[in-house]
């Protein structure tokens, strides 16, 4: 076993959870499982294999920057339903 049970209680105490003593075995036990799987997959050749964050492609979605004229004070405020000069004015949140 890679994993003990105390291993299992020290994570527990860091993340500041109540584990049983049932809950420690099966806990210790299930990450230990997967201790063993990750071993497996260490045991295969990967040489000539590249490196993948994503198991399909991904490619972005974003649009070519494009410099254009900004939208301006009063464009921003022409729907504002209450403003003052250049500004938004808005309900007092504070008292």
């Amino acid at each position: 076993m890679k994993l003990s049970t105390q291993d299992v209680e020290y994570v527990a105490k860091l993340a500041r959870l109540e584990v049983t003593d049932r809950e420690k075995e099966k806990f210790t036990a299930q990450l230990n499982d997967i201790l063993l799987y990750i071993d497996q997959l260490n045991e295969l050749d990967t040489t000539g294999v590249a490196p993948m964050t994503h198991a399909i492609a991904v490619t972005n979605a974003f649009r070519e920057d494009k410099v254009m004229a900004s939208l301006g004070t009063e464009g921003a405020l022409a729907n504002a339903p209450d403003a003052r000069g250049e500004f938004f004015r808005v309900p007092k949140v504070i008292d």
